[in-house]
């Protein structure tokens, strides 16, 4: 799987494009503000997008799809939990007094725990991750050793839990079991800031050892 990293806006969205190297077909995850550009490369290179997934609906997550859906029918992915964010998308950018792109097409078909989400030759495995929003999922790419885990854990933190839908203890139960059972080795593609792999943030992450320690729930 080839995967491209997309950046921009005013919270430094991490969005990704990733492509199935043997058949060129694509998926876009976590649409945000840098969409224009990739909506333009969508329609120069004639991309083959199969969904556009998202991991969670806050909207520096979402605000991209209007831009991408211009140029592609691709269907919207989204999991049941976070479709009230989704519909609120519009008093989200409010409340962070930023300019709303939307309306935002409805969400085409949910994600569920233990889906199997395939493009191409490249296949996804869906887990269910809540605490930084309900529905928040992770999608991890076993054979590619890396995972998509959009605003669970970050190089050397972990999501936010403070809007509305966070859950502290939660998110840190949905890190134990859904991300620190992946081997070390795998790369974690985070929703904001750069890289790290699930060995660094085990053994070096500070919301994290007590965790692997057995400290917290």
């Amino acid at each position: 799987m080839k995967v491209e990293t997309f950046s921009g806006g005013p919270f430094q969205e991490n969005g990704y494009l990733a492509r199935c190297p043997e058949t060129g077909a694509a998926i876009v995850i976590d649409p945000g503000a840098w969409a224009p550009r990739l909506a333009e490369r969508i329609q120069e290179e004639e991309m083959e997008i199969e969904a556009i997934v998202l991991t969670h609906a806050h909207l520096d997550h979402v605000e991209g799809i209007p831009a991408i859906r211009k140029v592609t029918p691709a269907p919207i992915y989204l999991h049941p939990r976070d479709q009230p964010l989704y519909a609120r998308a519009e008093d989200q950018a409010k409340a962070f007094s930023i300019p709303f792109r939307g309306p935002l097409p409805p969400p085409d078909r949910a994600l569920a725990h233990a889906q199997l989400f395939r493009f191409g030759n490249v296949e996804l495995r869906v887990r269910e991750a809540p605490g930084h929003a309900p529905g928040h999922v992770i999608l991890v790419a076993q054979e590619e050793g890396l995972a998509f885990v959009g605003d669970v854990v970050f190089k050397g933190s972990i999501g936010r839990t403070d809007l509305p839908g966070g859950d502290f203890q939660q998110l840190l139960q949905s890190i134990r079991e859904e991300v620190l059972t992946l081997p070390d080795e795998t790369r974690l593609l985070t929703g904001h800031g750069p890289e790290t792999t699930v060995g660094e943030e085990r053994t070096g992450n500070p919301f994290l050892i007590p965790q692997f320690r057995g400290g917290f729930a």
